[in-house]
């Protein structure tokens, strides 16, 4: 890091470490938020690649779906209402399970 700190401190570059263009992007503002309508892809087979080696032909245990959680979020507003979803489609798989079979639907 000591040459860093000498291009820094050179006169040529010193706006460099002022300039915003070059900072490094915040975690929060690097994921694209996306709606509620593309949350599919998180947990669809459709978008889920298994990986067994890496481009250089190493082995790996790897699957696109981190890369999509890696690159890409749930906007906050539709983060909550798929924890909600998810919650009331477990209530009502619950509620189908413990109808007995001799109840009429109503």
């Amino acid at each position: 890091m000591s040459s860093q700190e000498e291009i820094l401190s050179d006169g040529r570059f010193s706006r460099v470490a002022r300039d915003p263009r070059f900072w490094e992007m915040p975690e929060k503002e690097r994921k694209i938020k996306i709606d509620k309508r593309f949350r599919a892809m998180f947990h669809d087979k459709k978008f889920k690649l298994k990986y067994t080696v890496d481009k250089r032909g190493r082995p790996v245990s790897y699957t696109s779906t981190e890369d999509l959680r890696k690159f890409y979020a749930l906007s906050e507003s539709d983060s909550e209402l798929s924890e909600s979803d998810s919650k009331e489609q477990t209530e009502k798989k619950k509620n189908k399970k413990a109808k007995p079979k001799g109840e009429a639907n109503c």
